[in-house]
Parts: C-alpha cells; sequence; structure tokens
C-alpha cells in the first residue's frame, strides 16, 4: 500500500510539474498573455501587467499633468475620452470628444469623417490604472491617425489638479 502512494504521488508531481511548465509557455506565446514582471508603480508611468517594451507604450505618454494643461490651452489637439459613455457624462475634459474603446467600431466612422486623420489627438481615460486610453491609442491608429499621444493621468489627474470640466 505505501509503495503504491509513493509511486502515485511521484506521478501527480510529475503530471503538476509539466502542467505549470505547458502554462508558461502558453503564456508567454500568448499575445494576451500576463508579463512576470510587470511595472506596478504608478509613479513611474501606467500600471500594467505588460513591462514597457510591450506594444502598449508604441505611443508618447503625457506624464506630467502641467504638460497636458499646457497642450489644451494652445487649443491646437483633440482630447478623446476613451472612457464608458456615463464616465463622460459625469465629467471630461471641456471640448473633449467622446469615443469609448468598446464602441468603437460603431462610432469611428462618425469620428472620421469629423476629424481627418492628421489630426494631433490626445487620449485619455481614468488615470494609470486604466490601459483604454492606450488601447483607443492602436486603434486610432490602425485607421490611420498617426499624430496621438497619451495622458496617462487622465481625468482624475486633470479633476485634482482643480482644472476645467464640464
Amino acid at each position: 500500500m505505501k509503495r503504491v502512494f509513493k509511486g502515485t504521488a511521484k506521478e501527480l508531481m510529475i503530471i503538476i510539474g509539466i502542467s505549470v511548465l505547458c502554462g508558461f509557455a502558453v503564456n508567454a506565446y500568448s499575445p494576451k498573455g500576463i508579463a512576470l514582471f510587470g511595472n506596478w508603480d504608478t509613479s513611474k508611468g501606467v500600471v500594467s501587467a505588460k513591462p514597457k517594451s510591450h506594444g502598449n507604450y508604441f505611443f508618447e505618454e503625457i506624464e506630467e499633468i502641467q504638460t497636458a494643461k499646457e497642450i489644451f490651452d494652445r487649443g491646437d489637439s483633440l482630447f478623446v475620452d476613451a472612457r464608458h459613455p456615463d464616465a463622460y457624462h459625469e465629467g471630461h475634459i471641456p471640448g473633449a470628444v467622446s469615443l469609448p474603446v468598446g464602441r468603437f467600431d460603431e462610432m469611428i466612422e462618425g469620428f472620421g469623417s469629423r476629424y481627418p486623420t492628421s489630426t494631433p489627438i490626445i487620449t485619455y481615460c481614468s488615470g494609470r490604472e486604466c490601459e483604454d486610453s492606450h488601447n483607443l491609442a492602436r486603434l486610432l491608429f490602425t485607421e490611420g491617425y498617426t499624430n496621438i499621444r497619451i495622458f496617462i493621468d487622465g481625468y482624475p489627474g486633470w479633476e485634482e489638479m482643480g482644472y476645467p470640466r464640464e
């Protein structure tokens, strides 16, 4: 009886080991895989399980709220809110256009007819723990928009500074 249990335990450990290795392999090659070492410090940028070398960081990030305000004051860029429409209606940066990531496919045609692909765009969402602004930037890029920056502190940072809101 003792030998049977010992053999079963050994086989079980081998199966678990192989399963763990397979899991790591699938995660490593999956486009939606989770990085083992991520960026979890908001002072260093957007919180993400993906490393900075990942495609999320292809676009320039605006890391200082004051820089976003200076761009806003110049009036030469379109601020695009990637958040859910309910959040947009509760408050947003003045003049910002709502283009929620979840409704991109149904709204991009109207957006594209109003704003040419040469329009300088600043995407934002709900702060450094939100990746919607990065996802929206990538989607806009696939539509031909190339002058895109991402305001990583988003609406919460803007609001915290007491800047104007609609």
